[in-house]
C-alpha cells in the first residue's frame, strides 16, 4: 500500500512538484530569514566573543550593552584587583574614533585598547596583507602601532587613488590597507602594524587594536576613559560568586561572558525592531507555505478520491487509508525541507565573504523540521477528513 501512495502522489506530477515547491519555499524563507536574524543578533556581541580570555567583565551599573560604554575612574582597577578569588585585572578602552585615511575621507572605527603589559584580549587571528607580510599581536609595543581587522582593511578603510583633481577617484580600484600604512586618529599618526581576523561587529565598523595608553591619547580627552576592568578568576573560583563578591566591594557591575552576551543580546531584543522585522518575515513563510501546501495537497486528494473510494471498497480500513496520506505528507515533507535548507545553506555560503549576517546553527535545522512538519500536518488535516468521511460507493458513480 506505501508503493501504491507513492505511485499516487507521483502520478500527478503537477500538483506533486506544487506541493514541493510550496514546502521549499517555506523552508527557504523561515530558514533564511531566522539565519540572518541569528548572525545579526550574535555580531551585537562580537566584541565579548573574540575578548575569550577575561572571565568577568566589571563596568558601570548603568550599562545596558557592549557598545553603551560608561567610563570608569582609573582607581577601579586597583579597587578590583585586591578582592580575593581574582587572579588579574586589567584595563581596555572601547570607543568609537574617526579615522582619516589617506585620500582624506574618514571613518569611523571601533578602537580597542589593550593592556600595555599583557596585551590580553588582542585579536584571534592574525593574518597576513595583500604583500604576504604577517604582523605579530606583540608589535603593538612599537610606536604609534595599530592592528586593524582584515575585512575593514580591504573595505572602509582602504583607500582610492587620487585623480588629476587631487579628489579620490571613483573609478579607480580601491587600495587595501597594508603593514607600514598610516592613518590618523583624533589627529594622531597611526602605524598599521598587522592585520587581524575578528568578529564582524553589528555596525560592521573597522576594529582596530593598539594599547591602552595610546588609545586613550588617541580619544579626546574626558575625565574618566576606562571603559571596562577585565578580571581573571582563580582557578577553581566559582565566577557567579566573584561577580557577588566584586559588586558588594566596589558597587560596579560585574557579568561572566556569557551573562554580558546575554545582557546585550537581551537589550537588542527588547528595544529595537529587528526581532518583528524577522518574525513577520518567518510568520509570513509559515503561513504562505501552508495555504500552497495545503491547497495543494486538498486539491490533490479530490483529485484522488475515486481511487480512495476504490480501496475502501475492495476492504482497506480507514487507518490504512491514513497511513497512506501521512506517507505522501512525509514524503513531500522531507524533500520540501532539504531543498529549502540546502537552497538557505547555499545563499549563506556564497554570501560568506559580503556583510550579510548569516548563522544556521543545528538548533535553527531543527526548528525549521518542526515548523514544516507541522505545515505537512495542517496541509493534511483537511484531506484525512475528507477521505475518512469518503463512501465507498463513490466507485459506482459516473
Amino acid at each position: 500500500m506505501n508503493f501504491v501512495a507513492i505511485k499516487m502522489l507521483v502520478g500527478d506530477r503537477a500538483k506533486y512538484l506544487g506541493i514541493i515547491m510550496g514546502l521549499t519555499f517555506a523552508s527557504l524563507l523561515i530558514t533564511q530569514q531566522a539565519g540572518i536574524f541569528i548572525g545579526l543578533m550574535t555580531r551585537t556581541f562580537a566584541a565579548v566573543s573574540d575578548l575569550g580570555q577575561p572571565d568577568i567583565w566589571v563596568m558601570d551599573p548603568k550599562v545596558q550593552f557592549i557598545d553603551d560604554v560608561k567610563p570608569l575612574q582609573e582607581t577601579q582597577v586597583y579597587r578590583v584587583r585586591g578582592i580575593e578569588g581574582v587572579d588579574w585585572a586589567i584595563r581596555l578602552y572601547k570607543g568609537l574614533l574617526k579615522a582619516r585615511l589617506l585620500n582624506g575621507n574618514f571613518q569611523t572605527c571601533n578602537v580597542m585598547g589593550l593592556d600595555d603589559e599583557s596585551l590580553i584580549g588582542g585579536p584571534p587571528e592574525m593574518v597576513p596583507d595583500a604583500n604576504g607580510v604577517l604582523g605579530k599581536l606583540s608589535d603593538l609595543r612599537r610606536a604609534e602601532a595599530v592592528l586593524v581587522d582584515i575585512d575593514g582593511a580591504n573595505g572602509k578603510l582602504a583607500h582610492r587613488p587620487a585623480g588629476p583633481d587631487g579628489e579620490p577617484d571613483m573609478k579607480a580600484v580601491a587600495v587595501p590597507l597594508k603593514v607600514g600604512d598610516t592613518l590618523e586618529l583624533n589627529d594622531h599618526r597611526a602605524v598599521v602594524v598587522g592585520l587581524c581576523r575578528v568578529s564582524k561587529t553589528f555596525q560592521s565598523q573597522p576594529v582596530i587594536y593598539t594599547t591602552y595608553t595610546r588609545a586613550i591619547r588617541f580619544a579626546p580627552g574626558e575625565r574618566k576613559l576606562l571603559s571596562f576592568v577585565l578580571v581573571g578568576a582563580r582557578p577553581g573560583q566559582d565566577h557567579q560568586e566573584l561577580c557577588n563578591r566584586i559588586t558588594r566591594t566596589t558597587g560596579l557591575a560585574a557579568l561572566t561572558r556569557e551573562q554580558f552576551k546575554e545582557k546585550t543580546w537581551t537589550y537588542f531584543m527588547r528595544n529595537t525592531g529587528i526581532p518583528i522585522n524577522f518574525g513577520i518575515a518567518v510568520t509570513l513563510g509559515f503561513f504562505v507555505g501552508t495555504a500552497i501546501a495545503g491547497q495543494t495537497f486538498y486539491n490533490f486528494t479530490l483529485d484522488n478520491l475515486r481511487h480512495f473510494g476504490a480501496l475502501k471498497a475492495m476492504g482497506a480500513p480507514n487507518f490504512m487509508l491514513l497511513k497512506m496520506i501521512l506517507l505522501q505528507s512525509l514524503l513531500v515533507g522531507l524533500i520540501g525541507y532539504g531543498l529549502g535548507v540546502g537552497i538557505a545553506a547555499l545563499i549563506g555560503l556564497l554570501s560568506r565573504k559580503s556583510e550579510l549576517a548569516f548563522l544556521l546553527p543545528w538548533q535553527l535545522l531543527l526548528a525549521t523540521g518542526i515548523a514544516i512538519a507541522l505545515i505537512c500536518m495542517l496541509a493534511s488535516l483537511i484531506s484525512i477528513r475528507k477521505v475518512m468521511k469518503l463512501e465507498p460507493a463513490i466507485v459506482f458513480k459516473s
